[in-house]
């Protein structure tokens, strides 16, 4: 079988040092849609140097690529198809913000691996700290398909309830055709977001779009629209990643006001509402 559990689970933490400057920031930035209106002084807390705030999303890319799906592939014990991995979830945890320029060193280490049946659940935490402390954590959900059925712990299975009501809030945000494209130059070079042929091979029509581009652009909107544009009342951000997105379709995203949390629903409204986050909470301050 491609995954030996107990070797997956018995994997000893890895560590790496990272780093980034201001214009890794703004190419995420511009990854996920910012700097539209070009001039809009909103905009340009995310593209102009002189005024420059970090999302906490880019947490996700700092370094040069998503430290969840690779490095989690990377684990003793995992020998999968790059075709059949899916990324099922992921969460943030700000611990302060996220300096425009920096170096850290990351700290990874699998700290579940659940059967599924048909598929197996890969659960890889990374600790980010630099010389000051502890920057951020981050824990990915990576969605083996078909490597399931050898008896292990299925894992959690409580979600949590619906958001009641209607939203305080609903925006649309529209995605490029080219927005995979020029996502992926902040690292994540998977070949489903780009190569038709490897995308068809994974079972979908076309590339889609980067799951944490969608994640990216959904903090952002809740950041610009609820929380006054200040990135720094970000604490934590968690979602499940629950479909595909095609470059070139609209994001519509529902956000429900509860005390110190933003809950969120996306879907593609041009795909009659097709799920596309799920389960997705922003606390803040």
């Amino acid at each position: 079988m491609p995954i030996d559990a107990a070797k997956v689970l018995a994997a000893g933490p890895r560590s790496g040092e990272i780093a980034w400057t201001a214009k890794d920031v703004q190419l995420y930035h511009l990854g996920i849609g910012a700097g539209v209106p070009a001039t809009d002084p909103g905009e340009l807390r995310y593209t102009l140097e002189s005024r420059l705030h970090v999302l906490p999303s880019f947490a996700t890319v700092a370094g040069g690529g998503p430290p969840g799906v690779i490095s989690g592939l990377s684990t003793p014990g995992i020998d999968v198809d790059l075709a059949r991995v899916l990324h099922g979830g992921q969460s943030l945890t700000v611990h302060r913000p996220v300096p425009v320029r920096g170096a850290a060193t990351a700290t990874s280490r699998v700290t579940g691996l659940h059967d599924k049946g048909t598929a197996a659940v890969l659960v890889l935490r990374t600790d980010v700290a630099d010389a000051d402390g502890p920057l951020w954590t981050s824990e990915a959900g990576i969605f083996l398909r078909g490597e399931g059925g050898w008896g292990g712990d299925r894992g959690p299975a409580a979600r949590p309830d619906p958001p009641d009501g209607e939203p305080d809030r609903t925006v649309d945000r529209p995605t490029r055709e080219d927005q995979a494209l020029l996502y992926r130059l902040s690292g994540d070079l998977n070949p489903l977001h780009a190569d038709p042929e490897f995308a068809r091979a994974a079972g979908f029509e076309r590339p889609v779009l980067h799951g944490l581009c969608t994640y990216g652009m959904t903090l952002k909107a809740v950041v610009d629209t609820l929380l006054g544009g200040d990135v720094g009342r970000v604490r934590s951000y968690a979602t499940r990643f629950a479909g595909v997105v095609h470059p070139g379709e609209t994001l519509r995203i529902r956000m429900w006001r509860k005390e110190g949390a933003v809950r969120v629903a996306v879907s593609a409204a041009d795909r009659d509402e097709a799920p596309v986050l799920a389960d997705t909470v922003v606390e803040h301050s």
